[in-house]
């Protein structure tokens, strides 16, 4: 999968401004939290970030952060969307629960060859699974919880288009 397809996924995901007091990312556009749009160079009003800038912002700070390019398309833009939602630490140690290896955060030799022996549909169930039980355990679930199953109840059925 590429990053434009991938993108184009997960902007769908995504809404426009919101600042909700119930978030601790406080004010976001297209998903894009003002600490993660500061950290990369963005200094405008979170209002005004433009759908190309939060482009690049996910370009640089999550899809090639997370080498979501050295996947299996379908496992790629899977890790994609959790580490925009959950963080790419996060992110990567709940891949690694689901291929069976430590959770260190560390992508090496073993937790890619791990990954890229497990059967890649199961591997993206067992991610989801990780995904759903790690937003059950947040203090913001109750706010947010009904769209966190919702965008993972989604990321499932693109699972099955992918692979």
């Amino acid at each position: 999968m590429t990053f434009e397809k991938a993108f184009e996924r997960l902007i769908g995901h995504e809404g426009g401004y919101v600042n909700h007091p119930s978030d601790p990312g406080g004010a976001t556009k297209w998903g894009i939290t003002q600490r993660t749009a500061r950290e990369v160079g963005y200094r405008g009003d979170m209002r005004d970030l433009s759908r190309d800038r939060a482009r690049e912002i996910y370009l640089t700070a999550y899809w090639l952060r997370a080498r979501c390019d050295q996947y299996d398309g379908a496992i790629g833009y899977q890790l994609f969307d959790v580490a925009v939602n959950s963080g790419i630490g996060n992110a990567i140690r709940m891949l690694q629960r689901a291929a069976g290896v430590a959770d260190d955060g560390i992508v090496g030799p073993v937790t890619l060859a791990a990954i890229n022996n497990r059967d890649p549909l199961a591997l993206i169930v067992l991610l989801n699974a990780e995904r759903q039980a790690f937003y059950t355990r947040l203090s913001t679930w109750e706010s947010f919880g009904r769209g966190w199953s919702r965008r993972v109840a989604e990321n499932l059925r693109y699972a099955v288009q992918d692979v």
